[in-house]
């Protein structure tokens, strides 16, 4: 493939409303990036599990009508996980998770970037295949990660640090936000969170803050941008669109397949505002929803 290969887990997010109904979306860190990749034009494929089940029938069909490719048999665990949303009166959400993560057959493929992200990134037995792939595609692809930290599933502390670090060495474009930093090293400075990050290898880390905008960290300095104002539904894949439409914009400079180098200021602030309006579109609607290219324009 001469496109984008996303790995991670897809989900069912059950959303809790504040009136305490419940409504059931497709999502899932990786799988909302597949489809906001999809839904910006861009050639996808998804290496994800999910059971084979009335909700991985939902989720099969929510990839399909995104032309979300499938890399692999996704068929590989018993039940398909959930995500239980509860939402705050901002349009927070808070999870509590019903997952287990594990990959089969690893594909061969050959994409100009490689995102994962989140859970599938740290959480066992599935990491270890996550990592070896990552690995096994960095001589010819760009390696982008999430770190959308999800302690209520994978926990905190020590080994999760060292997992997330793991994955930060073999990436060349680290996406966190302040909160994530804040899991990973609570109490210290986002600046220092970042350098440590930085001295692992990758070519840059964006830190996001919600409706403060979001900062590039790179060797060349840093670079700032604005959160677009936008009616919140809620935040559900507003990050996950963000990342996906850096690596679009990344795509539109030509700047896939290798290390990130070279970029110039103004075209990092350029990726960085496409980001914000994408991921803008998401929080405007309910449940992990993101744009469509023509809506961008």
């Amino acid at each position: 493939m001469t496109g984008v290969l996303v790995v991670g887990e897809s989900l069912i997010d059950i959303v809790q409303r504040p009136d305490g109904s419940t409504v059931e979306h497709a999502g899932g860190s990786a799988a909302n990036v597949a489809v906001a990749l999809a839904r910006l034009g861009r050639p996808v494929e998804l290496l994800t599990a999910y059971g084979d089940d009335p909700r991985g029938a939902v989720l099969a069909r929510h990839l399909n009508q995104s032309a979300v490719g499938l890399a692999g048999d996704p068929h590989t665990l018993d039940r398909t996980a959930t995500a239980l949303a509860t939402l705050a009166a901002d349009g927070s959400a808070s999870y509590t998770f019903d997952i287990e993560w594990r990959l089969g057959d690893l594909p061969e493929v050959s994409p100009v970037a490689v995102h994962t992200c989140s859970i599938g990134a740290v959480m066992a037995p599935g990491a270890d295949d996550v990592r070896r792939l990552l690995e096994q595609l960095r001589p010819q692809a760009t390696v982008s990660y999430d770190v959308n930290a999800r302690p209520a599933v994978t926990g905190s502390g020590p080994e999760v640090v060292r997992a997330v670090e793991d994955v930060v060495a073999l990436a060349d474009l680290v996406k966190a936000s302040d909160e994530d930093l804040e899991v990973l090293y609570p109490g210290e400075p986002v600046d220092r969170s970042v350098e440590r990050l930085l001295g692992l290898g990758p070519a840059a880390v964006v830190v996001t803050r919600g409706r403060s905008g979001s900062t590039w960290y790179g060797v060349s300095g840093r670079v700032e941008a604005p959160a677009i104002e936008a009616e919140v539904a809620d935040t559900i894949g507003a990050g996950d669109t963000f990342g996906a439409a850096m690596i679009d914009a990344l795509s539109d400079l030509d700047a896939l397949g290798g290390r990130l180098s070279g970029l110039e200021e103004s075209e990092i602030g350029g990726v960085l505002r496409h980001a914000a309006r994408a991921a803008a579109v998401t929080v405007s609607r309910p449940g992990a929803d993101p744009p469509y290219r023509h809506e961008l324009l």
